[in-house]
């Protein structure tokens, strides 16, 4: 079985990014002064319903996250989950699906509104772009995957929401594993320049040093090429990934099959400008992962709205 990143899933890591997360968007909002609309115009012991409605078709994610947001800006509010439709992180949904009610002090619903749309428009317009990434290329044996083209302070969110729409975590940061790009190559710390083969000899004998023999095998050392010849060389080394660089499907195909000739256990990657409109071609080609920046750098908020129920 091929190594793989860590998969972002929801846990202490998320919700504790989700928390600063909350603090600053109700910073933002209220200063030290309040909602001032709300104050001059609800009374203090106004309390009502509301619910979180879909605007437009889309993939769920982030309802697990509004207990959090409610209970943080305002603890006299209450979630109610919608069961008749189990709503849940990576469900498909219509138009006009409720993901669940809201129940409290009204002041209270009206301060955590836009922190609560915001923040679920943005994921689930995350998850919706990468379930059509996947829909696209169904059939072939290619992942989706993401990239750290992520938004400042959001970065495990944003690729939790990539897993609910069904895509895969490349690395979630610098941490979490070696991958050598051109930028590395340029400036080498014995010479001037590596090659790429060198490049990877030289980060797994870093690992083996840091880490010890079965630490230093469970972590991933990928190196991006721009050309057929550097993933000649690289492929005698034999790095867990090799990141094909800006490489259009036929030159992909050709990747493929010198890795397939070499036959060594190296997973290949496409990457650079993919797009929807090419994403299916690409898979094609017989590459393993296709990673796109675009999931988390292009994907437009959902629409969603609050709509009151009852009100008191």
């Amino acid at each position: 079985m091929s190594k793989e990143f860590y998969q972002n899933n929801w846990d202490e890591f998320v919700e504790r990014d989700l928390l600063r997360l909350i603090s600053i968007a109700a910073d933002e909002d209220v200063s030290d002064v309040g909602d001032l609309t709300s104050l001059a115009l609800i009374p203090s012991s106004g309390v009502g319903e509301a619910f979180v409605v879909v605007r437009e078709d889309s993939v769920v994610a982030g309802v697990r996250a509004i207990p959090l947001i409610l209970s943080t800006v305002d603890s006299s509010l209450v979630w109610k989950a919608e069961s008749s439709n189990e709503i849940y992180d990576g469900k498909f949904v219509r138009r006009g699906v409720r993901l669940g009610g809201i129940v409290g002090l009204v002041r209270g619903m009206l301060r955590v509104e836009r922190i609560l749309l915001n923040l679920i428009g943005r994921l689930m317009g995350i998850a919706t772009l990468t379930r059509n990434y996947v829909n696209a290329i169904s059939g072939t044996s290619a992942k989706i995957y993401d990239t750290r083209k992520t938004t400042l302070g959001w970065r495990r969110l944003e690729k939790y929401a990539v897993r609910c729409g069904g895509g895969q975590n490349h690395r979630t940061g610098l941490f979490d594993a070696i991958l050598i790009k051109d930028n590395h190559l340029a400036f080498g710390q014995e010479k001037t320049i590596y090659n790429p083969a060198e490049a990877v000899c030289k980060a797994k004998n870093y690992l083996l040093s840091r880490f010890g023999q079965d630490e230093a095998q469970s972590k991933i050392v990928e190196v991006e090429v721009d050309n057929l010849d550097q993933l000649s060389q690289v492929l005698a080394v034999e790095p867990d990934i090799v990141l094909l660089d800006n490489m259009p499907p036929e030159v992909l195909c050709q990747a493929v099959a010198m890795r397939n000739k070499a036959g060594v256990k190296v997973e290949l990657e496409a990457s650079g400008g993919v797009r929807l409109a090419t994403v299916k071609a690409v898979a094609e080609s017989g590459v393993e992962r296709v990673s796109v920046g675009a999931l988390t750098h292009s994907a437009t908020s959902i629409d969603i709205g609050l709509d009151w129920g009852m009100r008191n």
